[in-house]
């Protein structure tokens, strides 16, 4: 019973503890530019349920810290609905009501009623802030770190794999792959793993000439130590580089920063290029992780920090550097999801307000609860296959099929 207990703290505790901060800015983003732009705000909350404490500032927001650290909220005064983007006969009540209650030109205090390019700022502000976040933990970890390029060097291919028909041999050093230069084993896996059934052209070096080789990444199941069983394409390749190809560079802090914003944009982009090849057929959203996933990954990271090295010095240091980059991957995928067109979300309210934008009128009230509760639907039904995969990772299901 301890050592499941112990489980259970080593995965959720570092879960909770990296959403609760990641919702936190991202919520922090909203709150700054609202505050910037004179908006009134009722509460600002770290965790959700009963208070724990809670102090009111001279603004008369209540910054407040509640017991189910679960990530937080910002409120703004005047909210009506769930939605947040009330339609003419909404805003001319609550019109009413605060100039009742404060006086005439209250009302310009409040969130709803501030020119559009502030509203839509003040929602993109929250995503803005996880991919600031970002930028900011990968800067400064290329900055401790620094960065190590391993080229992608043939080490072993696999007997009867797509890369053993295609004639890839073991010392081949990959310079690109469909004409694009590749620098870094990441690269290559990254384009394999996101071209399954699709022809992929490889220009190798062999021995000082240039050979042009084709494989087709096929999927197979593996066993990730940090996602479980997924389903992921391959094409046969062990990549190692020697000793002599691996360098080692400082980055300063501005080189840092520019490594950075490129990890973000490498990692939107494949982001972006794995959706799309979802909803054209061409992958099957095995890799889509939820709570769950996140939960197992956060344990994961953690006991290889805590086994890399007894030491408590290093071990500290080394779980440090961990979530560090972890949270950075994390507010990555939280930012993307929040700038997804669905209603609940922020990508939603900026889609109505680019309908208010051009129509000078918000969306009407049965247009906004139906948009609502399709987006409530669509969210629950990401989140319920996002929680499938995770569970058939963990082989949970083997009696219904599928990955086991």
């Amino acid at each position: 019973m301890t050592g499941f207990l112990g489980q259970a703290l080593l995965y959720i505790v570092p879960f909770l503890l990296v959403l609760t901060f990641i919702v936190t800015i991202h919520e922090l983003g909203h709150f700054l530019v609202a505050r910037a732009f004179g908006v009134k705000v009722d509460r600002f909350s770290i965790g959700f349920g009963k208070t724990i404490v809670a102090r009111t500032d001279k603004h008369g927001t209540e910054w407040r810290l509640a017991w189910l650290p679960l990530g937080g909220y910002v409120k703004f005064s005047g909210d009506l609905d769930a939605s947040s983007v009330p339609d003419q006969a909404g805003l001319a009540e609550l019109r009413q009501r605060v100039i009742a209650e404060n006086g005439p030109g209250a009302e310009r205090d409040y969130f709803h009623f501030k020119p559009i390019w502030q509203r839509a700022l003040i929602v993109a502000a929250g995503p803005a802030a996880n991919f600031l976040l970002s930028m900011v933990l990968f800067t400064l970890l290329f900055s401790v770190v620094g960065e190590q390029i391993s080229p992608p060097r043939v080490y072993q291919v696999a007997p009867g794999s797509p890369a053993a028909e295609a004639g890839f041999r073991p010392m081949d050093m990959i310079r690109s792959v469909n004409g694009r230069p590749v620098f870094e084993s990441a690269q290559v896996t990254n384009t394999v793993i996101l071209s399954a059934g699709d022809p992929l052209t490889f220009v190798v070096d062999r021995g000082g000439r240039d050979v042009t080789l084709v494989a087709t990444p096929a999927r197979r199941i593996e066993q990730d130590e940090l996602a479980g069983r997924v389903r992921v394409a391959r094409i046969g390749l062990v990549l190692a580089p020697l000793q002599s190809d691996v360098r080692f560079r400082r980055l300063n802090p501005v080189e840092a920063a520019g490594k950075g914003i490129e990890t973000i944009g490498r990692t939107v982009a494949t982001t972006g290029t794995y959706i799309g090849r979802i909803f054209t057929g061409k992958e099957s959203g095995d890799l889509l992780s939820g709570p769950i996933g996140i939960a197992r990954a956060a344990g994961g990271v953690t006991q290889q920090a805590v086994a890399a090295n007894p030491d408590p010095g290093f071990m500290a240091a080394n779980l440090a550097l961990t979530f560090i980059s972890f949270a950075a991957i994390v507010s990555i995928g939280i930012g993307i999801v929040n700038l997804l067109p669905i209603p609940v979300l922020d990508g939603g309210h900026l889609l109505f307000y680019g309908y208010e934008a051009v129509a000078r009128r918000p969306v009407p009230a049965r247009v906004q609860e139906v948009g609502y509760r399709v987006g409530l639907a669509l969210l629950a039904g990401l989140m319920l296959f996002a929680t499938w995969n995770d569970l058939q990772k963990l082989s949970l299901f083997k009696f219904l099929g599928g990955l086991a």
